[in-house]
């Protein structure tokens, strides 16, 4: 993107998305970087910003960054790690704190007419994550503030256009991080705020049609908002050589399959439905491992993808719905692979398959970035708010093997969920929402006979970008409603429980 870019170097710190995120929020284009894969062209960077870190910069695993054509080149700010950095090889000492320096804390001394710190003032919250702590400032070191437990809060290096913070101005937690953040990015950087969905989607259309020219795309369809919004882009930009798939195999929410066509039908994309249900359910028969299940689901996709994908005459490229978080967290900022918690159910082994040319027009994106984008080009409010919805669908909810019944049980469960939360208007309130059926049977009286039937678990959470998740309170009377509902209503069911785990350390989907 040819804008007034910032530079985010990642030291592995769990807040480096949400740096992004704040920054992006301002109107502003950024990037992360490993903090050992610096770009080598800086010169279209106006400033650069360090992240924190889980490492300490006194042990043998320090992080050392090549800073020689960033400092007192490029606007630069230290966050945290990057402000012990700064301390502990400029001549500075950071030492283990004394007091517990986690969590919030109230700035009782801010340096008077600094640019820095305009429009924020004393006793304003920030938050703390750290267990070394700035003993004493480094060489050219300037005092900007500090809190009751930490003197060296915040400082300057004399000379240069470089400010280190040692609490973390991207969490919600630091009342004024966002404003500290245009402070320095606008104020002292001099960075334009020229990032917006508008803009993005003039840029992406023109380099889409430069990219492809006259060629064919065939893009699968989920349903969801990212492969949606992706759809819309390329259909912008090349039209009627945009050829849209989407499969139903057969772990869709009940009658959804029909309901994403017909939604699709207005939107003018040339789309044509796959009902392959019957071969998802075969090659999942007997599988309860959840890793077999995705593996399973892939390779059945690919297959059905491509016997699609041959009835279209040239098509030289595949268009996905990666976004950002998708490709920074493929590499860890150490360089090495990010650790596999589980596969993701995607295309990504398709390319060499079907020997076609990637296209992916959202992988600069957020996940409310693409919200945004879709939104200005006035897409539908319903389709753009729905909730993520796991790529192989039903399968990872229930647990244990698949089977026909237990999707159908499933499907009128999460039917029964979805919709009271619509109709309680609690849907908007909850990022992601579903019905787990559990492998177990549990006794239950229904009339005057005995039952032995299934327990299904409900699950709702909130978060911006699921990394981290917590656990909706939903109300008590909902709650008793809607599980009342379900096993009135679903044949098989007894047993109605509701999950009150956070991600971490459970994660939001339970395979």
């Amino acid at each position: 993107m040819q804008h007034n870019n910032v530079l985010i170097l990642d030291f592995g710190s769990q807040y480096t998305q949400l740096i992004a995120r704040r920054v992006r929020e301002l109107n502003i284009y950024c990037e992360i970087h490993p903090y050992n894969k610096i770009p080598k062209n800086l010169e279209i960077y106006k400033a650069v910003i360090l992240s924190g870190s889980p490492n300490s910069v006194r042990g043998e695993a320090v992080l050392h960054p090549d800073l020689k054509h960033i400092r007192g080149k490029k606007p630069l700010l230290a966050v945290c790690y990057g402000a012990q950095y700064l301390a502990h090889f400029s001549g500075g000492e950071v030492a283990p704190s004394n007091t517990r320096e986690y969590g919030r804390a109230n700035l009782s001394y801010i340096k008077e007419k600094e640019d820095f710190f305009y429009n924020i003032y004393t006793g304003s919250q920030v938050w703390m994550s750290h267990s070394d702590t700035i003993k004493h400032l480094p060489e050219n070191g300037v005092l900007l503030a500090s809190t009751e437990d930490v003197e060296n809060a915040a400082f300057k290096i004399e000379g240069e256009q470089t400010y280190a913070i040692q609490f973390h101005p991207e969490v919600y937690h630091s009342k004024d991080g966002k404003q500290l953040l245009e402070n320095f990015l606008v104020q002292i950087a001099k960075v334009e705020q020229d990032w917006t969905p508008q803009s993005f989607v003039e840029e992406t259309v023109e380099n889409l049609q430069e990219k492809l020219g006259n060629d064919r795309v065939v893009l699968g369809l989920s349903g969801g908002v990212d492969s949606s919004v992706a759809a819309m882009l390329l259909h912008k930009a090349i039209g009627k050589n945009l050829y849209c798939i989407f499969v139903n195999n057969g772990l869709l929410r009940k009658n959804e399959y029909q309901d994403v066509l017909d939604q699709y039908q207005h939107m003018g994309l040339n789309v044509k439905g796959v009902d392959a249900s019957a071969r998802f359910l075969d090659a999942l028969a007997g599988l309860s491992d959840p890793e077999e299940k995705r593996k399973a689901i892939g390779r059945v996709f690919i297959e059905v993808f491509d016997d699609e994908a041959h009835e279209i005459s040239d098509v030289k490229w595949l268009a996905q719905g990666t976004i950002y978080p998708d490709v920074i967290e493929s590499v860890s900022a150490t360089g090495g692979p990010s650790a596999t918690i589980k596969s993701h159910h995607n295309v990504g082994g398709l390319p060499d398959f079907m020997k076609l040319k990637i296209v992916e027009p959202l992988k600069a994106l957020f996940k409310d970035e693409v919200r945004r984008v879709g939104a200005s080009m006035d897409m539908d409010k319903n389709l753009l708010g729905r909730h993520p919805f796991p790529g192989p669908g039903l399968a990872i909810r229930i647990l244990g093997d698949i089977t026909a019944e237990k999707v159908r049980i499933l499907q009128e469960v999460d039917a029964v969920f979805i919709g009271n939360l619509k109709k309680w208007n609690l849907y908007d309130s909850v990022w992601q929402a579903g019905a787990i059926l559990l492998p177990v049977n549990s006794v239950g009286v229904m009339g005057d006979e005995r039952t032995y039937e299934k327990c299904v678990a409900l699950r709702a959470v909130e978060s911006t970008d699921g990394m981290t998740a917590d656990w909706v309170n939903l109300p008590y009377e909902f709650l008793q409603k809607t599980s009342n509902e379900i096993i009135n209503k679903v044949k098989g069911v007894n047993r109605v429980v509701y999950d009150i785990s956070s991600k971490p350390p459970a994660t939001i989907e339970w395979e």
